[in-house]
């Protein structure tokens, strides 16, 4: 699950951390999608259930971890070990370099990428400071540039990343060459307009993540 509620990728509501598995198994995933008509009965997968599916539409899967390093990495680890194709059309990526790092540890041949948006510690998405008191936004902005400043110059390498996911207002061909001359890929998300994807794909000729590849999207921050 991407959010730390399910309402708005189904058709529940409430936190996921006060939900059951069959609490949540009985949501639709499909209820806020532009196809939900189509497929009015999904339900929430497993893990397993998800990259068997995504793997038999021979799609290239990016786990998307939110935290609890170990138990992601153990968990990783087996789906790794029950499907080896994941080794060559996956990646494992979190915005939290422990758990890059404990995936790599656990499993050196698994792809891993950062993922990163700047100033995500002292604003939101959209802009907007996080904290009203001046002491404590002033501190998260300083521990903002501590933050892009070590994943930039050294958290990438004691990581062992292959990849580092942008926020994609933040990619410049300088970005792009800056993180080439390390081996690194860049990959821009979340690019979900016609004139953005022309900008990566034509003048950039970078990688990007989008919600759709047919239609323009609402933007995510």
């Amino acid at each position: 699950m991407h959010d730390n509620t399910v309402d708005r990728t189904t058709d529940g509501t409430g936190r996921l951390c006060d939900l059951t598995f069959e609490q949540i198994r009985k949501l639709n995933p499909a209820a806020n999608h532009r196809l939900r008509n189509d497929f009015p009965h999904e339900k929430v997968p497993t893990l397993r259930e998800a990259v068997a599916e995504s793997l038999n539409h021979n799609l290239t899967i990016f786990f998307d971890v939110k935290g609890h390093a170990n138990k992601a990495a153990d968990a990783l680890k087996k789906i790794y070990m029950e499907f080896p194709q994941l080794y060559n059309n996956s990646m494992v990526c979190s915005f939290l370099p422990e758990v890059i790092y404990k995936m790599r540890q656990t499993d050196r041949n698994v792809v891993t990428g950062l993922t990163h948006r700047p100033w995500s510690l002292s604003h939101t998405g959209d802009g907007k400071p996080r904290y009203d008191a001046l002491w404590r936004h002033c501190l998260f902005v300083v521990m903002d540039i501590l933050l892009d400043w070590s994943l930039h110059n050294l958290l990438w390498y004691l990581c062992g990343i292959s990849a580092f996911l942008i926020q994609k207002d933040f990619v410049s061909p300088a970005y792009l060459r800056k993180w080439s001359a390390k081996g690194i890929h860049v990959v821009g998300w979340t690019v979900n307009s016609f004139n953005e994807k022309s900008y990566y794909e034509s003048h950039l000729g970078a990688s990007y993540i989008t919600d759709s590849l047919l239609e323009d999207c609402r933007p995510h921050f």
